[in-house]
C-alpha cells in the first residue's frame, strides 16, 4: 500500500498543504479531485519525486519510497502542458523508453522487448502510428501513447495527471478500459480528474483536496452538494433533482 503521512509541500510562496496523511489502497482506481490549485498535482509530484515534501514520509509497503522503488513500482503519466512534442522520437521509441526504464543499462533490446511494445501500442489501438512523431497525434492518440509507455513498465502504481483534458471520446473509453483492466490485475491507480460529472462512474475511491484533505472514501460519500460547495463554492456545482452531479468547475 501507498502511504502519505503528515505531508507538507510548497513553492517559494509557501505551502500548498501542510500535515497531509493518506493512503491508497491496490485494486483500486482512485480519483484525486479539487479546485484549481488545491494541491492535485503538488501531491503526484511529491510522490514521484518531482517536488520534494519540506515534511513528512511517504512509503510504499512500509518501505520509504526511494528512487529504485519509484523506478520498479511506480509509472507516471504526465499533464499534457509538460510534454514536449518537438522531443525527437516517434510513438514506438516514446513506448519503447518505458521497457529500458525497466532494464539495466548493459541489456540490449532484443525481439523480446520490441513485442512488449507492440503488444500495448496494440492494446492501445495505435500500432499503426508507430513511426509517427509526437507533433504529428492529436491529442488523444498522443495520450494512448503515453499510457502505452506507462503499460510496459509493469509497475504497481499508476500515477496519471488529468489524463482526459483535450481528447476524444474514443480516446477517454479506451484508455478508461486499460485502467480498469490495471485495476483488476491488483494495481493501484491514480488519477487528478477534474470533470465532476464523471467520477460516480469512473472510480472506486475519492480524495477531495483544497490544501489538505476535506474528505476520502466511495464517491456517493464525497459527492454530495455540502461537501462540494465547501471545496468548489456553490456557483460551479450544478445538481439535478436526484443529487447527481451533472456539471461541475
Amino acid at each position: 500500500m501507498l502511504s502519505v503521512d503528515h505531508l507538507t509541500v510548497g513553492y517559494e510562496y509557501g505551502p500548498v498543504f501542510t500535515d497531509l496523511s493518506l493512503s491508497f489502497n491496490p485494486n483500486e482506481l482512485i480519483g484525486i479531485i479539487g479546485p484549481n490549485g488545491a494541491g492535485k498535482s503538488t501531491l503526484i509530484k511529491a510522490i514521484l519525486g518531482i517536488i520534494q515534501p519540506t515534511a513528512g514520509t511517504i512509503t510504499y509497503d512500509d518501505t520509504p519510497v526511494t528512487g529504485r522503488v519509484r523506478r520498479d513500482k511506480f509509472a507516471y503519466v504526465p499533464q499534457r502542458s509538460d510534454l514536449d512534442l518537438d522531443f525527437p522520437v516517434n510513438v514506438f521509441d516514446l513506448v519503447m523508453m518505458g521497457v529500458l526504464s525497466q532494464i539495466s543499462r548493459w541489456h540490449s533490446v532484443g525481439k523480446a522487448e520490441e513485442a512488449i511494445v507492440q503488444n500495448a501500442l496494440e492494446k492501445m489501438d495505435i500500432a499503426h502510428l508507430a513511426n509517427r512523431s509526437l507533433n504529428e497525434l492529436s491529442g488523444g492518440q498522443r495520450q494512448r501513447a503515453l499510457v502505452a509507455r506507462a503499460l510496459v513498465q509493469d509497475a504497481d502504481v499508476y500515477l496519471l495527471d488529468e489524463p482526459f483534458v483535450g481528447i476524444d471520446v474514443a480516446s477517454e473509453a479506451q484508455i478508461m478500459d486499460a485502467l480498469r483492466d490495471l485495476r483488476d490485475a491488483g494495481k493501484t491507480i491514480i488519477i487528478v480528474h477534474h470533470d465532476l460529472s464523471k467520477v460516480a462512474n469512473y472510480f472506486d475511491s475519492v480524495i477531495l483536496l483544497n490544501h489538505g484533505l476535506l474528505r476520502q472514501g466511495k464517491p456517493e460519500d464525497v459527492m454530495d452538494a455540502a461537501t462540494l460547495s465547501e471545496a468548489y463554492g456553490d456557483h460551479l456545482i450544478i445538481m439535478d433533482r436526484h443529487n447527481h452531479i451533472v456539471q461541475g468547475g
